[in-house]
């Protein structure tokens, strides 16, 4: 089965004062941790959605990964999540899964990853949970994609679509890493 990643890093980040893309944890970018964690966690192709200030942030992409930007990303998180799954669902051949990712979390590691990244299939709605709290990312089968691209509007991306589903499937990843985003600088992250 082939995972694909989908990094949504388009966000202004007005709170944060700057792109969380474009913010620095340990040196390095949060767009390239965040990929690099992607493809350490088995997912193939990677996929990065950018918005704000694109061209800086693509500067921070290896030039391996595809990126897309999402022309209405002021929108919220469910304009990149659309212009993702769009993306994805035009390649030949489609993955079979993909593992959402947000940017902003930089304490998911490659090991909460491939955790999930090992469910993917074309039906799978998964995803991840710290200490019984269900968090990102999220792995969605093919699917679901058009279904899922529909629905996603303003900030709640996907969130609409999975309440009162039943068969979304928590991941307990508490023991690998942190769900926690950034949402203002410090511990670390600038």
């Amino acid at each position: 089965m082939s995972v694909a990643g989908v990094l949504l890093a388009a966000g202004a980040g007005r709170r944060f004062g700057k792109p969380k893309a474009l913010a620095e944890l340990d040196g390095e970018a949060l767009v390239t941790r965040a990929v690099r964690v992607l493809a350490e966690g088995g997912c193939d192709p990677v996929l990065v959605v950018l918005g704000a200030r694109a061209e800086e942030a693509r500067a921070h992409v290896p030039e391996h990964v595809r990126t897309v930007v999402a022309p209405d990303w002021a929108e919220g998180m469910g304009a990149s999540l659309r212009t993702g799954l769009t993306a994805l669902a035009g390649l030949d051949p489609a993955p079979d899964a993909a593992l959402v990712h947000l940017v902003d979390l930089p304490w998911a590691g490659a090991d909460v990853i491939a955790r999930l990244a090992a469910l993917g299939t074309p039906e799978v709605v998964a995803r991840a949970a710290y200490d019984g709290v269900p968090g990102h990312p999220v792995l969605f089968g093919r699917r679901w994609w058009a279904d899922i691209a529909a629905q996603a509007s303003g900030d709640r991306g996907a969130r609409g679509w999975l309440a009162g589903r039943t068969d979304v499937r928590l991941v307990e990843c508490g023991d690998l890493g942190d769900g926690a985003d950034v949402d203002t600088p410090g511990h670390g992250v600038g």
